[in-house]
């Protein structure tokens, strides 16, 4: 299972400038949506989101933390990087 990147979990392509002003804008309002709807995931969610992206943990060092099996862990990351696609579809459309 790779990690994806801030970029990837929005849908950046790959061929526009971080360097824009309109571009950096964007990021830090996707960043801000994305900063809410981690916080309405439930608290495993969450936990796996954190101990993920923020922690550099891998699938089986999460599992033994919270002492589940690798699929649930995957299940749980499934579902809330689901959710968090779902969120920001949900704020780019009515923006």
């Amino acid at each position: 299972c790779s990690v994806l990147s801030f970029d990837d979990l929005i849908g950046f392509e790959a061929g526009q400038s971080s360097n824009q002003p309109d571009v950096q804008a964007e990021k830090q309002e996707i960043k801000e949506i994305l900063g809410n709807a981690i916080n309405r995931l439930s608290p495993q969610e969450k936990l796996v989101i954190t101990l993920y992206y923020y922690e550099g943990l891998n699938f089986k060092e999460i599992a033994k933390v919270l002492e589940l099996s690798q699929g649930r862990i995957s299940q749980l990351h499934t579902k809330a990087i689901l959710r968090l696609r779902g969120h920001l579809s949900k704020k780019r459309a009515s923006l």
